[in-house]
């Protein structure tokens, strides 16, 4: 598949935890870092998104907020 978006973070699925509609993925992108994405359950089931694959998280941000104690 090919994209044109850049913002492809790689790393493994840490966990899933699936609701009624929608789905919460943990990607760990290094150690001790994690990404987590809420998609659809549809979309976990279609892709077959286990713990243990080895995924891409795309990110789209319009602002990058920073907070300082």
């Amino acid at each position: 598949m090919k994209l044109s978006a850049r913002n492809l973070v790689p790393g493994k699925v840490k966990e899933v935890t699936v609701g009624m509609v929608n789905a919460e993925v943990v990607i760990e992108v290094a150690p001790g870092v994690e990404v987590a994405s809420v998609i659809t359950k549809n979309s976990v089931d279609r892709m077959d998104i286990k713990v243990g694959d080895e995924v891409k998280a795309m990110i789209k941000a319009t602002s990058v907020m920073i907070a300082k104690d």
